[in-house]
């Protein structure tokens, strides 16, 4: 049994490269399911989550903590009541990415799967990286977005990122001797990529 992480610059094509290897090793292709199991897990929405999530690390989260502190919140909170911060989702995200982890044979889309399970040899990390141009274009074709459109996602993607990473203190998620194997999406395409990658798996 194997797991492999996938960690991409947005608009490298990890959602479509993830299926493709998963398909190809006839793994489990693992992404938004996270979502809904750290809000299982909190007794909260879907919804809840993924603000908590996109505003990881960001100006807004930090403003709602101080406006309600956490301990306030415990003592008028009905304990069967649900909720979640920063701090919940990371700590529940690190708690399902292993229990994922541990079932075997699945591919992790992001969400910080190279550091959770950094130290298991089990897990092979994957980093897809691109030019910027690469990925806006990827981003146009893929999803029949303007130009403009497509420029505005990547950068407002690559800036939420980076704040998720700063939630585990990393700013250095692109180097790759955090992983196994890193290919640039704009120099070799997709079907070529899940195919190197099934044989690093295959050959282990």
């Amino acid at each position: 049994m194997a797991v492999i992480t996938i960690s991409r610059q947005f608009g490298a094509g990890g959602l479509t490269l993830g299926q493709k290897v998963a398909q190809l090793l006839g793994y489990t292709f693992i992404s938004d399911e996270i979502i809904t199991l750290v809000a299982k897990k909190a007794r909260v929405s879907s919804d809840w989550v993924e603000v908590v999530e996109k505003e990881a690390g960001g100006r807004l989260q930090k403003f709602l903590n101080t406006l309600v502190p956490r301990a306030f919140l415990d003592r008028i909170l009905d304990p069967q009541a649900g909720y979640i911060d920063e701090e919940i989702f990371i700590d529940l995200l690190g708690q399902i990415v292993t229990q994922i982890a541990d079932e075997g044979n699945c591919v992790i889309l992001g969400r910080g799967g190279q550091y959770i399970l950094q130290n298991r040899p089990d897990v092979f990390h994957v980093l897809l990286i691109a030019e910027p141009h690469h990925r806006i274009e990827f981003m146009q074709h893929k999803y029949r977005l303007s130009p403009a459109q497509a420029l505005q996602t990547v950068s407002a993607e690559d800036k939420r990122r980076t704040n998720f990473y700063h939630k585990f203190h990393k700013t250095d998620y692109d180097r790759p001797e955090h992983y196994h194997l890193t290919l640039n999406t704009g120099r070799i395409d997709l079907d070529r990529a899940a195919d190197i990658i099934r044989l690093l798996i295959m050959g282990r």
